[in-house]
């Protein structure tokens, strides 16, 4: 990262992944508590649809500024790995083994399934 350009870019990084951290906190608490306190749903739909995105902007293969401001930084501020992993830490302490093992395992899998689909269906836009 040189010059100014460098600088710019990660000011768009900067200020996209805000927007990102905005919007997962908005749909996570856009489902209702009590359905969040049985089952982390809201970071679960927030991680499937973040890694469709990413896989869509992939297949896409947008020029190298744009890319890096909606990939890093929109969808590295909308995505979450961290809560998803602790979401499931915290299911395993309640005993809840299934669903622990949807949320972990079962949310790894689905995440690379959707980001194969974003970045095939980007590749027949493109």
């Amino acid at each position: 990262m040189s010059g100014s350009g460098g600088l710019w870019l990660a000011l768009g990084i900067a200020l996209a992944g805000g927007a990102g951290a905005a919007l997962r906190y908005l749909l996570d608490t856009a489902v209702p508590v009590r359905v969040r306190e049985r089952f982390p749903w809201g970071i679960m739909l927030v991680n499937l649809t973040g890694s469709f995105a990413l896989g869509l902007l992939a297949g896409l293969a947008l020029g190298q500024p744009l890319a890096s401001v909606l990939a890093v930084g929109l969808l590295g501020g909308y995505t979450t790995f961290s809560t998803a992993i602790l979401d499931t830490v915290r299911l395993l302490q309640q005993r809840r083994i299934g669903a622990a093992l949807l949320n972990g395992p079962g949310m790894l899998v689905a995440t690379v399934a959707l980001a194969m689909c974003g970045i095939l269906l980007g590749r027949l836009w493109s």
